[in-house]
């Protein structure tokens, strides 16, 4: 099976690369900006015809998009996030293949969810911020195509590499800076949301699945439970050996806050700065996902076969281990 990868570099596209070269009967192409694809091709910028050109060439059957932004301002979350799979799709339609499209969407299309209860794909979707918004856009193009798709709507994944620019990210490398210099005390806030943790080698998982189904249409993609990231943090503590104690600042929220709309929770570490306390105010939960988040994940139990099997614990001691490595 001819695959061809969008996105390879990145976090979730890692994965999914290491996982498609794991199964002998796939041929792997990546496409991409950076130096080390197969084939450079800037997707917000280049033509459908272009990309149309190369498709009839490499003749994949399957073409699976894990490539975008997740920050930047609306302009830019548009341009890397919606036309560019209006790129895709259309290079699609123009091609003389007949492929399969995997789109990678996110939890944030849906926007804030109901505390205690699972969001299931039929959902109304009510993005709370432009990167939601340049998601849901694209899954929209991708289910009205007319193409042999899927999106798996993923929901905060984890897992070593984690982004420094997460919140899980962001709290190991502040545990790995107050071990180092001795700190007994680590500051914290934007504790309070509960968010679904799916691990990125999970994920993986599920887009080869996917790639070898059938099934159409919108998919979670997510463990089917909502921890609080506090919990997480203290988990994370403990994973670290890190014996200080964690001082939460302001119930969770407000002081403290680096505000960053496109990513998975408002984790906040030590920033007391009048801009951020503004925009944390503006933007208490910064993905627009409200405090709870949680996927009804029984559409990718019966229609792919996909199961989460890496849990929390195992998922942090990874992302702690790549960060006690710069120690």
């Amino acid at each position: 099976m001819r695959v061809l990868l969008l996105g390879a570099n990145g976090f979730l596209g890692r994965y999914v690369a290491d996982r498609l070269l794991a199964d002998p009967a796939v041929q792997l192409t990546t496409l991409g900006r950076g130096d080390d694809a197969d084939v450079r091709f800037d997707l917000a910028s280049g033509s459908p015809g272009a990309l149309t050109r190369f498709l009839d060439a490499v003749h994949p059957g399957v073409v699976i998009n894990a490539a975008g932004a997740t920050r930047g301002s609306a302009r830019d979350l548009i341009r890397h996030n919606t036309v560019a799979v209006a790129t895709i799709c259309e290079a699609m339609r123009r091609s003389s293949l007949s492929a399969r499209l995997v789109q990678l969407g996110c939890a944030a299309e849906y926007g804030p969810s109901q505390p205690g209860s699972s969001t299931a794909e039929d959902a109304l979707p009510r993005p709370g911020g432009p990167y939601g918004v340049s998601k849901l856009s694209a899954t929209e193009l991708v289910l009205t195509s007319g193409l042999d798709a899927i999106v798996l709507r993923v929901f905060s994944p984890i897992g070593p590499g984690t982004p420094a620019g997460s919140p899980l990210g962001r709290l190991a490398e502040a545990l790995r800076r107050a071990m180092q210099a001795g700190d007994g005390e680590l500051k914290l806030s934007g504790l309070g949301a509960q968010r679904d943790f799916v691990d990125v080698r999970d994920v993986a998982r599920a887009v080869h699945a996917a790639s070898l189904s059938a099934a159409q249409g919108a998919v979670n993609i997510g463990s089917g439970r909502a921890v609080r990231l506090r919990d997480a943090a203290a988990t994370l503590a403990r994973v670290a050996g890190y014996g200080g104690q964690l001082h939460e600042l302001d119930g969770g929220l407000g002081r403290g806050s680096i505000p960053q709309p496109s990513s998975p929770v408002g984790a906040a570490l030590g920033n007391d700065s009048a801009a951020s306390m503004s925009a944390a105010a503006a933007y208490p939960y910064p993905d627009g996902c409200g405090s709870w988040q949680q996927a009804d994940v029984r559409t990718a139990r019966d229609r792919l076969g996909w199961r989460p099997r890496i849990g929390i614990e195992e998922s942090l001691a990874d992302i702690w281990m790549e960060a006690a490595c710069r120690i």
